[in-house]
Formats: structure tokens, C-alpha cells, sequence
């Protein structure tokens, strides 16, 4: 039997996250100075394994014994680094690899994050609001671009959002995108923040299929998704640009699912899709994205 032992196939957490603070520091070069106390290298390790642990800079910092502060990480990363720049850059090396693993077909999910804020909004830059959720209308929130294959999700851009952002604005932004890139669009499914008369507008006129979520907003869909059983109606909404105002109508698939007695005294609960999309047997695949 042979003593040498076959190399090791599986990727480690210390190769990766070695692969991400070289391909970091390679991107966004950072001048610190002569006798600064620190190097880029330093401050990426700190950045990417917070985000590796799903925590804070300042959080990561305490609880590291070679870590310089996280006030002094933060400091650097906020006056060296242009977020505009980070953005293109970023989203760059995103689909660098990923571009060429792609079928020729694939399905585009977008989703917008929204991370609740209840600090000082007053000292605080970068907010986006919203319609209030979890006792806030004040969030740190972006935005992704998916390729959907195989189950799998390949991230192709991310975008942050701001005060004065709209969902329809970062939408027609990652639809010029899609655009450019060399693939055809199967379908586009997108989270429930996008349902909104200028999304669904955008949506028809790139002739995309897409399924959205709708939400609750008037009386007419709230009895429809009250009573039934799984069927498509026609919806429409009405909606309000640079002075001018329109009507857009689109399909609604209702998909109702047995859920014994967990919603009503029927145990019938009902999910309504706003949805250009014939390919779709049933509701429940949109569900899964």
C-alpha cells in the first residue's frame, strides 16, 4: 500500500478566507502611511471575518487579542475607501469567475435587504426608509442580483440603498445589467418590495416572465385572497411618475395550500403572485425562489 497520502480535495475555511483578503487587497489599494500600525491586509482579515461570523467590526475587535481596535478599522475603511468605487469594483470581481459557469438560459432573482436601524438617525449616514417593520422606518439596506441554476445561487451585483433610493430606480439598474450580460433570461423573480405599479411596468416592458409576491392593498384583492380556491384573476394598479399617472394590468395567480387550521377555521392559507409567466405550473415554484 502506498504511504503517500492523496492530496486534499476539499476547500478549507482558512483557504477561503485567505483567497478573499489577497483578492481584497489586490482590488482597493489602501495607502495607510509609513508608520501606521497596521497593514490592508490587517484591516481585510478583520472585514472578512466578520462577515464570515455574521458579526461586527467592533464586535470581531473585543474579541481578538492581535486585532488592532475596531474604532481604528472602521476609520480606515470609511476615509479610504470611495463606496462608489467599492460598489463597481466589488460587483466586478463578483462576476469575473461566475460568468463563465453560467448556462446559456438562467433564472435572475433580485432581493432588497433591509436591516432595521433604532439608533440616532440624526448622526447616522446612509439610511434608507421605508414603510415601517419591526417597529422602524429606518434601515441600512441593499440590494442583489442573483443567477438562479440548479438550486444554486450565483451572486452577479450587489447594491447599497440610500435615503432617496427607489426600488423601481435599483430594479431598472440591475435590469441594464442583466442586459449586458451574455446569458437569456428564463425567467425574473423578484421579493415582495418590488410590487409596485412602476417595478411591474419595468418588468413588461424589458417582455420578461417574472413572478412577484403581491401585497395587501386595497380591498378588492384582500376579498380575493380571503375566499377560494387556486385560481388566476386580473389586477391592476395605479401609479404616479413626474406628473403622470397610469394604470398597469397584470395577471394574479392565488395559490391556496392546506395548512391545518394554522390560518383559519378552513386551514386554507392564500398566496397571491402577480405574474407574466406561462412557464410556471403553479405558484409553489415561485415560492421556492
Amino acid at each position: 500500500m502506498s504511504k503517500h497520502k492523496q492530496a486534499d480535495s476539499e476547500l478549507h475555511e482558512d483557504q477561503l478566507l485567505n483567497f478573499l483578503v489577497n483578492a481584497l487587497t489586490g482590488a482597493f489599494g489602501i495607502s495607510l502611511g509609513e508608520n501606521a500600525d497596521l497593514d490592508p491586509e490587517d484591516i481585510y482579515e478583520v472585514l472578512v471575518g466578520a462577515t464570515a461570523d455574521g458579526t461586527s467590526i467592533s464586535t470581531l475587535c473585543e474579541r481578538s487579542e492581535d486585532s488592532s481596535s475596531g474604532t481604528n478599522i472602521l476609520r480606515h475603511l470609511r476615509t479610504k475607501l470611495d463606496l462608489e468605487t467599492v460598489k463597481n469594483v466589488g460587483n466586478t470581481l463578483l462576476r469575473r469567475h461566475t460568468l463563465d459557469m453560467l448556462p446559456e438560459q438562467v433564472e435572475i432573482v433580485v432581493d432588497l435587504h433591509l436591516r432595521p436601524y433604532y439608533g440616532d438617525r440624526d448622526e447616522t449616514d446612509g439610511l434608507y426608509y421605508n414603510e415601517a417593520k419591526a417597529g422602524t422606518t429606518a434601515f441600512h439596506a441593499y440590494a442583489t442580483l442573483y443567477a438562479h441554476v440548479r438550486n444554486k445561487r450565483y451572486t452577479l451585483a450587489v447594491r447599497r440603498l440610500t435615503d432617496g433610493d427607489t426600488a423601481s430606480g435599483v430594479l431598472a439598474e440591475f435590469l441594464a445589467l442583466v442586459d449586458s450580460l451574455d446569458f437569456e433570461v428564463k425567467a425574473l423573480y423578484v421579493d415582495s418590495e418590488f410590487y409596485d405599479g412602476k417595478c411591474l411596468t419595468l418588468m413588461q416592458a424589458h417582455n420578461l416572465a417574472y413572478v412577484v409576491p403581491i401585497i395587501k392593498w386595497g380591498n378588492e384583492i384582500q376579498q380575493e385572497l380571503s375566499e377560494g380556491w387556486s385560481r388566476e384573476i386580473e389586477h391592476d394598479l395605479t401609479t404616479e411618475f413626474d406628473g403622470h399617472e397610469w394604470t398597469v394590468e397584470f395577471p394574479v395567480m392565488i395559490d391556496c395550500t392546506y395548512q391545518m387550521g394554522r390560518y383559519d377555521e378552513e386551514g386554507v392559507a392564500r398566496h397571491g403572485y402577480a405574474a407574466d409567466a406561462p412557464f410556471i405550473d403553479t405558484p409553489r415554484q415561485a415560492r421556492r425562489h
